[in-house]
């Protein structure tokens, strides 16, 4: 999971790129037989994110505004490609200190993030009790 600190008035697919280079592992190479995806929400919905994740290898998948609601509408237990994200995010959110930015340098807030990200990686994995 890659990790970019910018402030709430900033668009998300702005920081696209940033987030896909601080992504500390390194991933196998993609390949027509096994090719990687990427999810997004439609907030990423923009020829520049798709062509970005094209020149990182990836295949994008983004639905459109408006597509996951009639999704929704006319497939019985449809269900959205993102709830990794959503669920990493809500348990993020738990965390006060995360919610709520209370450092004023980016690289301490940085610091919390991961942190937290271990955290849960470490719950979520049963080493933590």
């Amino acid at each position: 999971m890659g990790l970019a600190v910018a402030g709430a008035n900033r668009n998300d697919f702005k920081r696209v790129k940033e987030t896909l280079e601080s992504i500390p592992v390194e991933r196998p190479t993609p390949s027509e037989i096994d090719p990687q995806g990427m999810s997004m929400d439609k907030g990423y919905d923009d020829n520049e994110v798709r062509d970005l994740l094209r020149e990182f290898g990836y295949t994008a998948h983004i639905r459109a505004r408006g597509e996951e609601a009639q999704a929704i509408k006319h497939e019985a237990g449809y269900k959205a490609r993102r709830w990794v994200v959503e669920r990493t995010h809500r348990g993020m959110n738990r965390f006060r200190r995360i919610l709520i930015r209370w450092e004023k340098q980016a690289e301490n807030y940085l610091a919390l993030l991961h942190w937290v990200r271990a955290y849960i990686t470490y719950r979520k994995a049963g080493l933590l009790g």
